[in-house]
């Protein structure tokens, strides 16, 4: 989803992505006994983990990064409120959400709600008045909990994602993500809820993620398959990553394996190259480091309205990739012309960096110094007069010094 923040950025609106932690449920009191710690520690440390790989992979920051920890008051009013409504139920310390009050149950998935009770009557629970009821509050005795109308225990999943956007967004949410697979029952048990509480939708649009593979196959604890996110990017970098990812729809699943990871790297530096050879073209050969220009250039003006249209389509970040392809082609030209015109230059990179900026990836670029510029004319003036031994020592200089030319 930062992509798509950064679109909406690009075109001008204001935003406010928002992205919840459940920092307490079975998983997580598990692993504290297991590890005889407690459930604040394990919790706060798969956050920092996850907010430190955001940062890692160029994320925008957050508006907020709500916990259900710290919602807890608010999900009990909610839970008391559905009660009100007759759209919910206590049953020996647990609360239940019933269904059936809401007519289009299941309409984000498709799922028939009369074929959902038939199906789920195998694992019937008596407390439930139907099938497919499920937990607003847990009653428990084991791990955190908190003390309700309804006593002790903690809040159920499917109602504090509602609650936590709720209290940081207001009203009806633009756009709700999220993995494929919690379209149902989560993201359905989510809208019933919003229905009854709210007397809206939850939200206007639902994007639906495909899940990573690792060659082929479904990444697994049990299979031993899984890589973890801020590892890869570590051994691969954040532009290589975001290439890997944005080069298929994100609807779709994304079939991790070595030919990608290459074929992204070779993309990469592609454009870094061809991005950095005219920028270093423009300070070299015409003494300009300022690219921020207006861009004027019809067919640059074309291109940018090819890019709103590709990601405008559902986000299609893979056609976005081709356009920007096709500025990496025309900056390249521009870069082995003798005397290019420099708006065009300008312009050029204008837009480049604008791409890349709502794809999330940056190339620093840092003016090169009197000395800098010293050494690199003395390499090209060697390699003109054609004294190869020179150039090539002066080459190797330059590049000991990180300069990308």
């Amino acid at each position: 989803l930062d992509v798509v923040a950064r679109f909406f950025r690009y075109l001008g609106y204001e935003v406010k992505l928002v992205s919840n932690f459940t920092d307490i449920d079975d998983k997580i009191i598990n692993r504290a006994e297991a590890e005889g710690t407690t459930e604040t520690e394990i919790a706060e440390r798969y956050i920092k983990e996850i907010l430190e790989t955001y940062k890692k992979l160029n994320c925008m920051p957050h508006y907020r990064n709500p916990k259900v920890t710290e919602t807890i008051p608010e999900i009990i009013d909610f839970i008391k409120l559905l009660i009100e409504k007759d759209a919910a139920y206590v049953a020996e310390g647990d609360v239940y959400f019933d269904v059936s009050k809401v007519k289009d149950y299941g309409i984000l998935s498709g799922q028939n709600q009369e074929n959902l009770m038939v199906g789920a009557r195998i694992a019937e629970n008596e407390l439930k008045k139907n099938p497919t009821d499920f937990n607003l509050w847990k009653k428990t005795t084991v791990g955190k909990k908190w003390d309700s109308p309804w006593g002790e225990g903690r809040p159920g999943w499917h109602t504090e994602c509602v609650v936590m956007a709720n209290n940081i967004l207001g009203g009806k949410i633009d756009i709700h993500g999220g993995g494929l697979e919690l379209k149902f029952p989560h993201h359905d048990n989510e809208i019933a809820q919003a229905e009854i509480a709210f007397g809206h939708h939850l939200a206007n649009y639902w994007m639906h993620n495909g899940r990573v593979d690792l060659d082929g196959e479904k990444m697994s604890k049990s299979l031993g398959n899984v890589i973890m996110a801020h590892e890869l990017v570590e051994e691969i970098g954040y532009g290589v990553y975001r290439l890997m990812i944005l080069n298929v729809p994100y609807r779709q699943p994304l079939n991790y394996k070595e030919e990608l990871i290459k074929q992204s790297e070779t993309d990469y530096e592609k454009i870094k190259r061809s991005f950095i050879s005219l920028y270093r073209k423009l300070q070299l050969d015409y003494q300009i480091t300022d690219y921020q220009v207006e861009i004027k250039n019809e067919e640059l003006v074309n291109l940018k309205q090819e890019f709103i249209k590709a990601l405008s389509d559902d986000f299609n970040t893979a056609n976005g990739l081709t356009v920007i392809y096709k500025l990496v082609k025309i900056i390249n030209n521009l870069t082995r012309m003798r005397n290019p015109e420099v708006s065009n230059m300008k312009e050029s990179l204008k837009l480049l960096n604008e791409f890349l900026w709502v794809f999330g990836i940056d190339f620093p670029l840092n003016p090169l110094n009197e000395e800098e510029l010293e050494l690199v004319k003395r390499w090209q003036e060697a390699r003109k007069n054609k004294n190869f031994e020179l150039a090539d020592s002066l080459r190797d200089e330059v590049y000991e010094r990180g300069i990308i030319l």
